[in-house]
């Protein structure tokens, strides 16, 4: 099967938050309740994922992809680092509602020191063959 991914423009470079946590806009509040805008960007996928304390997601970078991860309950230890460095990664901790971004070609892990629930929104669909055609699994980049 041949997997189509739309390349990378300069123009999408230049939508992308300049850092990893991304500031939210004020909620739209009123005697109902309260609306509070997330990812208003052009994007083909979002999942709700479950992690248990302890475990480690990623390892990886995405060639083209990125995503908006908003945490909904627990922590997580993100790391990232420039793809290609040998440099130590950063550290980022994210609490509950804060929302975090991963541009391509940026390594990253997850390190969840406790149950934690996060939604992802990707720029790329997220069928196992489009993910594949874009992941590049790495070593490790977490301290043990």
């Amino acid at each position: 099967m041949d997997v189509k991914i739309d390349p990378v423009t300069e123009e999408e470079k230049a939508r992308w938050p300049k850092e990893v946590i991304v500031p939210l806009p004020d909620p739209f509040v009123d005697a109902r309740g309260a609306i509070q805008p997330l990812v208003d960007e052009d994007m083909k996928s979002c999942v709700l994922i479950s992690s248990k304390k302890g475990t480690v997601r990623a390892n990886h970078y995405h060639k083209t992809d990125w995503h908006y991860c908003y945490v909904l309950a627990g922590r997580i230890e993100y790391y990232h680092r420039p793809t290609g460095s040998d440099a130590a990664p950063e550290k980022v901790m994210v609490e509950s509602g804060q929302m975090f971004f991963t541009p391509p070609m940026v390594d990253h892990s997850m390190v969840f020191p406790e149950d934690a629930v996060f939604i992802t929104w990707g720029r790329n669909s997220r069928l196992q063959e489009v993910y594949e055609a874009d992941v590049v699994r790495i070593d490790p980049i977490e301290p043990s």
